[in-house]
């Protein structure tokens, strides 16, 4: 726990004075619900120099005004329910979560939580989700000083390196966080960090390993340690990050996102009980982070256990109830949750709950019709529960953002009632969701494990077509001298089609084009090398492979880049 001093901050007045000078450039958001307590640390906060001072009462005003403006310094207190006891709303930590999954606040933010001490479970979770500092409440102004002063460092250390990273520039920022480990000496564990972060970001998993060996032979870090397991795990190695997540676990019991990991790597061996019971322990330390239980839910849907599902989902509604970011998609999967135990008065709550409070959009339209479906479907009204299906696809088609999983659950009830059209257009839509779309072939396996290869095989002639398309549209971008935008869209082809020869063999091309005139990246070098293995599997003697293989050996001795 950090002690609150109440000595005064070491320096010259002279130091003092710069110090005020620096401070007074700084603009802070007070987070509190009590207009006396944001008296309070407005006055200590002057004292220090800083006067660009705003407030909000709640999280939802602070993500207002987060997203109106940025702030150098977030103060907020945990309990924001004004110490009213049915006070309505989320806690710090909530808010924190919030603002961290949607960034709404920079890496470089300084976000200090206040928090009474003696909140065990409230400290634990605060912790884990990495605000800059926490302060234990009571303090003085020099103790806040003295932390505000430290954080301010620790960000102007930092920064030019988060700058780099902001501007798109990883190899830049691994450089400079290289040099300034050795001339800021002081936070070289920091500089580390960034340095297999960055590693991570750009699929070096092998590199970031590397890192965090390295820092771990220096000194015993909990998190490199679970980076460490991360980047084993990235590699595939869930064999290998299990006894090491197990022994992070046993070590440090509050280190959160060591069992998440585990669970997750439970999971893809195939121990979905396990993983279960890992995430159990991990709610039972830390009870309040709301993604946590969703994914406990998850879990609980797939090993089906309807009681934990319920539980966990529940939690999930009520802890999000008052967050800017609700996800309808907790209220069908609490829906599924209880119709699995057969309860529908329960299930018809929840979607009169879904329906009063989430809405107006075509996300919430969607998850209101899917709900309903379930709920027909468990009275064996099969007509009913079709007409809802049918709804619920046209929210989708009028923009209804669901995710992957939702679409997959969409679709095989759609495939369940034989509407084979509705479950295709849902599928494809799944392949086009971002950072977690569903590859070409996990859209197929929805199909095929349905009974369903005709309408797999149709899907996939849709999705060869779409690559041809979109190799055309390449080729245009190419002539036109948009070489990284002829990439991008080549890259689109191969999720459509990934193993088409015509296309893998595009998209090498295209790669090995840009790195010559653009210069050397590894993530597209390492996805070049790789096609080129899986087109010397498919066909050793194709026409282009050596003249591929030639121009990737090109690239490399241009760059230095060693085999």
């Amino acid at each position: 726990m950090p002690e609150n001093s109440s000595s005064s901050p070491a320096g010259t007045p002279q130091n003092a004075q710069l110090n005020n000078q620096l401070n007074a450039q700084l603009s802070v958001l007070i987070v509190d619900p009590n207009p006396a307590l944001r008296a309070n640390l407005q006055n200590m906060l002057n004292q220090s120099g800083v006067t660009r001072i705003e407030s909000a009462v709640n999280a939802s005003t602070a993500i207002k005004a987060l997203a109106r403006k940025s702030f150098d310094i977030v103060l907020c207190e945990y309990d924001l329910s004004g110490g009213t006891a049915n006070a309505e709303g989320q806690d710090g930590q909530q808010l924190l979560e919030d603002l961290r999954h949607h960034r709404l606040i920079p890496p470089w933010a300084i976000f200090i939580m206040l928090t009474a001490e003696g909140a065990y479970g409230k400290v634990v979770s605060a912790a884990e989700l990495t605000p800059t500092d926490y302060i234990l409440k009571p303090f003085t102004a020099q103790a806040l000083h003295q932390r505000i002063q430290k954080a301010v460092a620790r960000r102007a250390a930092l920064l030019p390196v988060y700058q780099l990273i902001a501007q798109a520039r990883p190899r830049e920022a691994i450089d400079a966080a290289i040099e300034s480990a050795r001339t800021r000496p002081h936070y070289a564990l920091d500089f580390a960090r960034l340095r297999a972060e960055l590693h991570v970001s750009l699929k070096e998993h092998e590199l970031a390993e590397t890192v965090y060996r390295d820092v771990l032979a220096e000194k015993p870090a909990g998190w490199a340690r679970l980076g460490l397991a991360r980047a084993i795990a990235a590699q595939g190695r869930t064999i290998d990050a299990i006894p090491l997540l197990e022994h992070i676990v046993a070590e440090n019991p509050r280190l959160m996102a060591a069992y998440d990991l585990l669970a997750r790597c439970q999971q893809e061996r195939g121990d979905a009980a396990l993983a279960k019971k890992t995430l159990e322990d991990a709610v039972t330390i830390s009870p309040y982070v709301v993604r946590r239980q969703r994914r406990l839910g998850e879990v609980a849907l797939e090993a089906g256990a309807a009681d934990g599902a319920e539980k966990s989902f529940r939690q999930v509604v009520t802890r999000s109830r008052y967050s800017e970011f609700r996800n309808p998609e907790d209220h069908v999967n609490l829906v599924r949750a209880l119709v699995g135990k057969g309860d529908p008065a329960g299930a018809s709550t929840v979607i009169r709950d879904l329906e009063r409070s989430l809405r107006g959009t075509p996300a919430a339209d969607a998850c209101k019709a899917i709900s309903v479906a379930l709920l027909h479907d468990l009275a064996g009204n099969g007509a009913a529960a079709v007409k809802e299906l049918k709804l619920a696809v046209d929210a989708v088609r009028a923009g209804g953002a669901l995710s992957p999983n939702m679409r997959v659950g969409l679709a095989q009830t759609c495939l369940a009632h034989r509407m084979d059209d509705e479950a295709s257009e849902v599928m494809l839509g799944a392949l086009n969701g971002g950072d977690d779309a569903l590859s070409a072939q996990q859209a197929l396996n929805v199909f095929v494990r349905a009974g369903r290869p005709d309408l797999a095989d149709g899907m996939g002639k849709q999705l060869r077509a779409q690559a041809q398309i979109l190799l055309g549209v390449a080729d245009e971008k190419r002539n036109m001298g948009d070489v990284r935008g002829a990439v991008q869209t080549l890259l689109e082809a191969l999720h459509m089609a990934p193993n088409n020869l015509q296309v893998m063999i595009a998209v090498v091309g295209g790669v090995l084009r840009q790195i010559m005139e653009m210069g050397w990246d590894h993530p597209l070098a390492a996805l070049s090398e790789e096609q080129l293995e899986h087109i010397r599997a498919l066909d050793p003697a194709h026409p282009r492979l050596a003249a591929l293989d030639a121009e990737m050996e090109a690239a490399k001795r241009k760059y230095g880049i060693a085999n």
